[in-house]
This record gives structure tokens, C-alpha cells and sequence, in this order.
């Protein structure tokens, strides 16, 4: 399948995801713009995904730019010279500088090919990369959705995407948890990448935030 790596790949997409469920119709008519918002998929992109876990969009965004005002050129080997008040004084946590640093060191130590990790498999990729400490589904993901342009991966952790669900599909129960969203999401299949996207979007429109860039965070 052709990844969604360009404006015209997610514009096919969205219309196979309308056909599929014709709901999000109207949702894409009002947000118009659905932005595509790609990052590389290499050291850097990943680390700024794990930056944005668990915090807003707005305090990961200006995290991130403390830290590369501090580091502009992001890699496994300048990450493992790098003195821990950079990442103390950029505002990480301690557990997000270890897992950068960890990361940094297991693509020391065995070679691995973030980049050429996006062509696997979704399923084999997100398994290698939650399969180091600090990196769960949601961070996983996201490199493959933003960086891989994968086109049938749903982080149904993120707060937005479940809260977005909610008030297009009047979802009973509250806000769902990733478990319903995901078994929801199913029903999206082979393209809830673009669900994903359509559903972010819709979430910065109704609360008049931009979607121009970055990473949505949980």
C-alpha cells in the first residue's frame, strides 16, 4: 500500500475512511485542511516523540525547543556526550532523558536502522521498538504514523484521539479507553493512519489550536 507520505496518498485516504465510515463525512467537511505533518524517521524523530509523552502539546513543543537550542545536531553519538544539565535544564524528566539516552545507546551498541525500521510490518516494528524500556504502544505508534507514514496504525492511548471520538461518535460510557477505541477502530481498517489524522484535526478545530505541527501528546 502506498504510505501516506504525501498530501495527495492521505486525500485518497480519507476517502477510502469516508467510504468506510461515512460519519466522518461531515467531520472532514468542517475541518477542511487535513494537515499530513511528517517528521523524519530517524534518531531525532523518535526522540521527539518520547519528549512528548504524557505531557500537552504546548509544553512538549517548548521543551523540544530549549533543547535543540542547547543541541542542534540530535544523534545517538551526540546524545552520549551530551551532559545530563542539557536535558535537565530543557525540562525532561528523568525518565525520558533515560529513555533518549537508553535508545541512544542501543542504536550504539547494535547498529539498528530507525530508518529502515519503518519498512517492516507495523505490528514487527512497534514490537521492536516497544521492546525497549520507555517506549510503549502510543510512542511506537507515532514514529510510525508521523515518521513511517504507515498507513493502518490508530494510537488509541492519546487523550485527544479518544476525546475526538467521543464527540463525533456520541460514544457511550464517557471518554473510551484505548481498548474500545481500538476495537472501534477496526471497523477503519486499512486506513486508520488518516482516522487518526482527521480525528486530531478535528480536536484542534473545535478548540481553536493550530494543527500546522508537531506531535499531538497524551
Amino acid at each position: 500500500m502506498v504510505p501516506l507520505t504525501s498530501d495527495a496518498a492521505l486525500a485518497e485516504a480519507l476517502d477510502q475512511l469516508v467510504a468506510r465510515e461515512p460519519r466522518f463525512g461531515p467531520v472532514r467537511k468542517l475541518v477542511g485542511h487535513v494537515p499530513l505533518r511528517r517528521a523524519p524517521a530517524d534518531f531525532e524523530g523518535l526522540a521527539h516523540i518520547i519528549c512528548g509523552q504524557q505531557v500537552s502539546k504546548a509544553a512538549a513543543s517548548a521543551i523540544w525547543a530549549r533543547f535543540k537550542k542547547r543541541m542542534p545536531d540530535i544523534t545517538p553519538a551526540t546524545i552520549d556526550a551530551m551532559p545530563d544539565e542539557h536535558f535537565i535544564e530543557s525540562g525532561f524528566s528523568r525518565g525520558k532523558q533515560a529513555t533518549i539516552r537508553g535508545l541512544a545507546s542501543h542504536v550504539l551498541d547494535t547498529g539498528m536502522d530507525l530508518g529502515a525500521l519503518i519498512e517492516l510490518p507495523a505490528e514487527e516494528a512497534e514490537a521492536r521498538l516497544t521492546a525497549l524500556k520507555g517506549i510503549g504502544p502510543w510512542t511506537a505508534q507515532c514514529y510510525l504514523l508521523f515518521c513511517g507514514g504507515h498507513r493502518d496504525v490508530f494510537p488509541a492511548g492519546d487523550i485527544a484521539l479518544q476525546q475526538a471520538a467521543l464527540e463525533i461518535f456520541n460514544m457511550r460510557g464517557g471518554r473510551p479507553d484505548p481498548a474500545k477505541l481500538t476495537r472501534r477502530a477496526k471497523d477503519w481498517r486499512p486506513v486508520r493512519a488518516a482516522a487518526a489524522r482527521l480525528l486530531w484535526t478535528h480536536y484542534n478545530f473545535t478548540r481553536g489550536t493550530p494543527t500546522g505541527s508537531g506531535v499531538e501528546a497524551i
